[in-house]
């Protein structure tokens, strides 16, 4: 019985994939790239105000003890973002991938 499901679903998404892939051959993809450049343009016109990126960079570095940091974004879970865990081996300050803060290691020498 499992089997015979199994196969009328595939032959049922076979039929809906030839018909998509039509589809998608004709479809109009400017569209996309027409509302992303709005959007861009729209951060880009107000001159007075920071970007996100020019906002985290003021911020400095912060000086951790341990090799490794976990940054969340935030103190509170609900501004924040998923836990990422940084080695800070290297020389220069290293950069969480979600919210841009900047870590670097302490040295007490």
């Amino acid at each position: 019985m499992a089997s015979s499901l199994l196969r009328s679903l595939v032959s049922r998404s076979r039929s809906r994939s030839s018909n998509v892939g039509a589809a998608l051959s004709t479809r109009n993809y400017s569209l996309v790239s027409n509302q992303i450049s709005n959007h861009t343009a729209k951060w880009m016109q107000d001159t007075s105000k920071k970007s996100p990126m020019e906002l985290i960079n003021e911020i400095p570095p912060i000086k951790v003890e341990g090799r490794i940091v976990a940054c969340e974004g935030d103190t509170d879970p609900a501004l924040g973002h998923p836990i990422e865990f940084i080695c800070l081996d290297l020389k220069e300050p290293a950069v969480c991938k979600y919210c841009g803060l900047r870590y670097v290691q302490d040295h007490h020498h």
